[in-house]
């Protein structure tokens, strides 16, 4: 569409779409060297096994909406209230996120302006707890993030924090949970993990925290999706307060979400203000300026392909798909924690085979399959080396692999392993041969199984 046939028309798609491309055109000429990087990147991702946990592939209509116009907007508030005009369309943006947020997941209360599921956790944590009290959340080395109470992270600087575990057959102990809540008397307990392959007993963690007087907040950043569509139970209305990211299982773009269930109007006795409007305060202006509203715009998208039946199609993949790949580690005799998974996550303990973490990233990396180190229970090596690895199965989902394609990274991944000549901690030699090998049937299988982004033409 010409400028001459917009001022006619009043439409602007046209030349949006025009926008946009011109956008890549005018990257590839004037800054040729960032956007071959750029294309580099995608030509990895494509042409690589990503079995990360934590990754998905965004669809290009996401990615549309994160190069968006709506990213030159400042819009300090919320819809109706903002402290800068020229935001009655991004308002329309924002309550779209809010609405398809508050159906999803079938909430009751709905904030769509974290920047990431860490700020979330920050504003969340910030707003129910002073300096100095009583946090209880899952450990590290049991599966915990971060944000739940790590000694690296704000949670366990800012706050008392104390970690719970697991049985000895790697799942959470719930017992060990209200013991510990009896004992230290926290003011939040943190349901949640980003490297526990189990369900959450969400009821019975609501129940302790009841016990204790304690807030419950759940962190569902690794299951969104699996919550979405019924494989996992719903924390809304068990915890006080739910966040999740929105690029692991819904997705969508890096960003957050902070949601409550029927508690959204409860008090908080310290304050005397609900937790809904707490949450609203605590996001904006306490721990943000501005929204990102691009990122927002990206979100309502992603929350929209949320309720089709593709994205059924695709969590149910997610799921079947981790349940195929543990029951081959099983068969080749590796260690699984939990010996086995529900979600996603497998998790595979290599401390047996005395080989670190660190060496088996590095080494299946060689090889064009992309997983990450991470500690296992009891793990005595550092977070920086670990003795296992999580592997993820969001991207083979997408992917659309069958299952005995899936079998096929399972021994794929049980060669490179089993052929790593480890000679420290982080390092080892591996057969130039192998890598070969291993690099030409991964290729075959990402050629075979393209990620899912579709380049045809819309029809006239």
């Amino acid at each position: 569409m010409e400028s001459s046939d917009i001022k006619k028309t009043g439409k602007t798609s046209g030349f949006y779409s025009l926008l946009i491309g011109s956008g890549i055109n005018q990257l590839a000429t004037d800054d040729h060297e960032l956007f071959s990087i750029l294309e580099e990147e995608y030509e990895r991702q494509s042409s690589e096994l990503v079995m990360v946990a934590s990754s998905s592939v965004v669809q290009p209509s996401v990615l549309v909406c994160s190069a968006s116009t709506a990213v030159n907007v400042t819009a300090e508030g919320y819809p109706g209230k903002r402290y800068h005009a020229g935001c009655r369309v991004i308002d329309k943006i924002e309550q779209l996120a809010i609405d398809r947020a508050l159906e999803v997941f079938n909430a009751k209360y709905a904030n769509v302006q974290p920047h990431s599921a860490s700020t979330a956790n920050f504003t969340v944590l910030t707003s129910l707890l002073n300096h100095g009290d009583t946090l209880l959340g899952m450990s590290m080395h049991a599966g915990g993030h971060l944000t739940h109470g790590a000694g690296v992270s704000f949670s366990g600087q800012f706050f008392d924090a104390h970690g719970y575990g697991l049985t000895p057959d790697g799942f959470v102990d719930y017992d060990e949970v209200e013991k510990l809540a009896i004992k230290v008397k926290p003011k939040v307990i943190i349901c949640g993990a980003t490297m526990y392959p189990r369900t959450l007993d969400f009821k019975r963690f609501r129940e302790i925290a009841d016990r204790v007087g304690a807030f419950l907040m759940a962190d569902i950043s690794h299951v969104s999706g699996l919550v979405i569509q019924g494989l996992h139970p719903n924390p809304l209305d068990h915890a006080h307060v739910t966040t999740t990211c929105t690029h692991k299982q819904l997705l969508g773009p890096r960003g957050g979400l902070i949601m409550c269930g029927n508690d959204y109007k409860a008090k908080i006795p310290h304050k005397n203000i609900s937790l809904g409007k707490n949450f609203q305060s605590a996001v904006f202006p306490f721990s943000q300026g501005a929204p990102i509203m691009n990122m927002i715009a990206a979100k309502a998208r992603a929350l929209a392909y949320a309720k089709t039946d593709a994205f059924r199609q695709i969590t149910l993949r997610i799921t079947g798909n981790a349940r195929t790949l543990a029951a081959a580690f099983l068969d080749m005799g590796f260690k699984l924690v939990s010996g086995g998974t529900d979600t996603h996550i497998v998790m595979l303990d290599l401390s047996p085979l005395g080989i670190t973490g660190y060496n088996a990233e590095k080494a299946l990396e060689q090889c064009s399959i992309i997983v990450n180190k991470n500690l296992v229970p009891g793990d005595k090596k550092p977070p920086t080396i670990t003795s296992g690895i999580r592997i993820g199965t969001n991207t083979l989902a997408q992917r659309n692999l069958l299952d005995k394609d899936v079998k096929t990274c399972a021994s794929l991944i049980h060669e490179v392993i089993m052929n790593i000549k480890a000679t420290g901690d982080t390092e080892f030699t591996l057969d130039p041969g192998i890598v070969q090998s291993v690099r030409e049937k991964v290729k075959e299988l990402c050629l075979k199984y393209p990620i899912p982004y579709n380049f045809q033409p819309p029809a006239n």
